[in-house]
C-alpha cells in the first residue's frame, strides 16, 4: 500500500486565531450563564469547539478548501 505524506499548512494567521478563541470564549460562556438546553445551544457549543480548535492548530478546513490563509508570514 503506498503512503503519501500529508502536511498541514497553517493557514490562519495571529489576529484572525486570537479572534477565533475570544469568539469561542464568549460563546461557551453565554451558553454556560443561560443554562439552558437545546438544538440551538448544541450547535454553538459546537461552533465554540470548531473556532477554539482552528484557533489552536492554525488550521481552518474551510481555508483550505477555499484556497485561503490570513497566515501572511507568520508561518
Amino acid at each position: 500500500m503506498e503512503q503519501t505524506e500529508s502536511t498541514v499548512v497553517m493557514n490562519v494567521g495571529t489576529m484572525d486565531r486570537l479572534i477565533r478563541l475570544g469568539a469561542a470564549v464568549v460563546l461557551f460562556f453565554i451558553l454556560v450563564r443561560s443554562g439552558k438546553v437545546s438544538l440551538v445551544s448544541a450547535l454553538i457549543l459546537l461552533a465554540s469547539g470548531m473556532l477554539a480548535s482552528s484557533a489552536s492548530s492554525g488550521t481552518c478546513p474551510l481555508y483550505t478548501h477555499l484556497g485561503l490563509s490570513t497566515a501572511g508570514n507568520d508561518n
